[in-house]
């Protein structure tokens, strides 16, 4: 059986910070880092909006350099992934993809949100080169482009509206026949000009040699009347949803009806003792490498007092 004060299950900003934290206030913690060591930003080609890289980092590396951080100042980083965990009882424990079991003083949950995708090839295939999960986070590099955004609710109109002012031209493909977003966001959104919604359409397909030159498009998929259509477009932005990466946990941490966890007064701390949430498997909201980091740091410092308590 190993041992640790501190457990943090999940990478990203949000399992480094801790990590560095945690270790900078002696708890040796472990961090098992899952099964996308350094989270949804190792997707990502180039961050623009984080403080302190003014020329912008590629993904990959700006989560390099936060593990080599975390394990310059004594954290345990894990490639493996916490299959299991009962949380019946202090302390906590938990078993990795290995068989290995850990027993936990605190347990500090970072294991993120997984972006829903349509399942179609051409998403992986032109992921960083113009397919995108996130309008805040790469929108700036389509600025006088064209963009489309899948999706109908309240997320996408925000991120078509949001995208509105960066790019020429915001188109929305909706499968419905109208918005399942609230009023105030579709009035919104119907009434700016560069934005155009296309109701009744499905996704086929994209195309482009060197990245997203456009979609293939089907309206009124299988009636009398359906219609292949082409867009041309540089940018293609899925919102349609997020899942938070919470299964496991769900038996014994309140979650909401999507699955993120609940925190307790906007603090990191769950309903049982010692066991912490931080970045976007308790995000619904901004869903930001930088909130993500500040909570990772907010679980560390809540976990250290937890100790000395």
């Amino acid at each position: 059986m190993i041992k640790t004060k501190c457990l943090i299950i999940g990478s990203g900003p949000a399992g480094y910070t801790a990590a560095i934290y945690a270790s900078r206030a002696n708890l040796h913690p472990i961090e098992y880092c899952g099964l996308q060591p350094g989270g949804q930003l190792t997707q990502t080609t180039e961050v623009e909006n984080f403080p302190g890289y003014p020329q912008g980092v590629d993904g990959n590396q700006m989560m390099m350099e936060l593990r080599e951080q975390a394990e310059r100042f004594g954290a345990d980083i894990r490639d493996g992934e916490i299959k299991q965990v009962d949380f019946s009882k202090r302390p906590y424990k938990a078993w990795d993809d290995a068989g290995n079991e850990i027993e936990a003083e605190t347990v500090i949950i970072a294991t993120g949100a997984s972006a829903k995708y349509l399942g179609l090839d051409d998403e992986k295939k032109y992921n960083g080169m113009g397919v995108s999960a996130c309008a805040t986070c790469d929108g700036f590099f389509y600025r006088k482009k064209t963009v489309a955004v899948v999706g109908g609710g309240d997320t996408a109109c925000e991120d078509a509206l949001y995208l509105s002012h960066l790019a020429t031209k915001v188109y929305m493909i909706v499968r419905k026949p109208f918005l399942r977003a609230s009023k105030v966001m579709q009035e919104r959104v119907m009434a700016t000009e560069n934005i155009e919604i296309l109701f009744e359409h499905n996704t086929l397909g994209l195309f482009g040699e060197n990245g997203v030159e456009g979609a293939h498009l089907i309206k009124r998929k299988g009636e009398q009347n359906e219609q292949l259509v082409d867009i041309t477009i540089d940018g293609f932005f899925l919102a349609i949803g997020h899942k938070p990466n919470t299964d496991i946990f769900k038996e014994w941490l309140d979650t909401d009806e999507v699955g993120y966890l609940k925190k307790i007064d906007g603090t990191p701390k769950t309903k049982l003792p010692g066991i912490f949430v931080a970045g976007d498997c308790a995000d619904p909201t901004y869903r930001q490498a930088i909130t993500a980091a500040g909570t990772g740091c907010q679980a560390a410092i809540e976990a250290e007092r937890f100790l000395i308590a």
